[in-house]
């Protein structure tokens, strides 16, 4: 006989540093389910994505019992990474935080393919190229260089 299933939904939690107070607890709490072993299991299964924050999506059986599926980092989370930035721009279409190559955008379209509502590389690409126009993150066609632009801006504050 299979398990009665109460509730399926998604939140999301930093990967690896799962504790059972809020906001896990908060969301596991009301819906029986000992918020300690999510914290467990969830922390074992992401340690590889230390700190980030990965979508989980949560199944709830009648017997208080859980199964979870780890979707990964969010796009926005990703891109953020690439680019270097902790917090995307506040107008987009004015202000750009950041900068990312094609070739990261095409790294993190096939990261996300598996959970994302297309099986084609390029719509893949174009939604995360869309997030990415959101948060004011450009994407370049030359290969993404931090560093340089960095050097560049210290030295023309010296003269």
């Amino acid at each position: 006989m299979a398990k009665q299933i109460v509730e399926t939904f998604r939140m999301q939690v930093p990967g690896g540093q799962a504790t059972p107070g809020p906001p896990v607890g908060v969301a596991l709490g009301p819906r029986n389910v000992n918020p300690g072993a999510f914290c467990k299991e969830f922390n074992d299964k992401t340690q590889n994505y230390q700190g980030m924050p990965v979508t989980v999506e949560l199944t709830i059986y009648r017997d208080r019992s859980f199964d979870f599926e780890v979707l990964g980092p969010s796009t926005a989370a990703l891109l953020k990474q690439a680019a270097s930035v902790v917090v995307g721009s506040g107008e987009p279409n004015r202000e750009k935080v950041g900068r990312i190559s094609k070739e990261q955008a095409v790294e993190i379209a096939t990261q996300k393919m598996e959970f994302l509502n297309t099986k084609d590389i390029d719509s893949a690409l174009r939604q995360v190229e869309g997030t990415a126009r959101s948060m004011g993150i450009d994407i370049t066609d030359a290969p993404a260089e931090p560093d340089a632009a960095e050097e560049e801006g210290e030295g023309e504050q010296e003269s």
